[in-house]
């Protein structure tokens, strides 16, 4: 499902059959306790045997997928990626590090947010936003669009940074003509080379199959400036407030 918002140089491998996963390997085994939920337990599974299904797509060998600093996935030299689970759903997309700069997916259940869960997530600005476009387009759950975008969002800031990013350091702007949205950092972002510093991110969306789909893709390109925003490129065709994992 999304590779209908990511390029086809991003591999990914999603499924909705945990029964499916091939058992961890002995280093990702380790990081579970014998007091992990089994929910927890097949997610990690999951979500990890997809992951490892991109690497031979893109010639690698299996490789262990442990969690590193915030639990964020330490991935194969030259390899970047971002994984995501929900009820129902696991993906993962990995790229090669000479093709993309910056990778984070998000999935979420199509349905409202727990109450509260929004103004605790979002913006007055955000909200206002949300409100117009909701009478344009109801058919959106909006509300969970724009925590599963923040997601995106600090999946792909954390690898950059290796600083956390609370959903109030970005504000968000959707455009529902393209699909895409707009992250634009509130707080000052991390000098890139070749880049400048990280102002904005660019992102794009779906809802289809139950689900809401967010993806940051931004490519490594040459050059410089003394601000940037990581654009994602196009398609070749075109619960908890507690996420915040990388």
């Amino acid at each position: 499902m999304f590779e209908s918002i990511l390029p086809s140089e991003v591999i990914v491998e999603g499924t909705t059959d945990d029964a499916s996963a091939t058992p961890l390997l002995a280093e990702e085994a380790a990081v579970l306790s014998a007091a992990t939920i089994e929910k927890r337990r097949r997610e990690f599974t999951t979500v990890r045997h997809c992951a490892r299904r991109a690497l031979a797509r893109l010639g690698l060998p299996p490789a262990p997928i442990v969690p590193g600093e915030r639990g964020a996935p330490r991935w194969p030299q030259g390899i970047l990626g971002s994984m995501t689970h929900c009820d129902g759903y696991r993906a993962a997309a990995l790229a090669r590090t000479t093709d993309f700069f910056s990778l984070g997916i998000d999935a979420e259940p199509a349905g409202p947010l727990p109450k509260g869960v929004l103004k605790a997530v979002s913006s007055p600005t955000e909200r206002s936003a949300l409100a117009a476009l909701a009478d344009r387009r109801p058919d959106v759950h909006w509300d969970t669009l724009l925590f599963s975008a923040k997601e995106s969002v600090y999946k792909a800031w954390f690898p950059l940074t290796h600083r956390f990013l609370d959903f109030s350091g970005a504000e968000l702007e959707f455009h529902p003509g393209s699909n895409s949205f707009t992250a634009r950092l509130l707080i000052k972002g991390p000098v890139l080379p070749g880049h400048g510093t990280l102002s904005a991110f660019t992102g794009r969306w779906t809802q289809r199959q139950g689900l809401v789909l967010t993806a940051i893709a931004a490519p490594a390109v040459s050059g410089s400036s003394t601000e940037t925003s990581l654009t994602s490129r196009a398609p070749s065709t075109a619960t908890p407030i507690a996420h915040r994992r990388p």
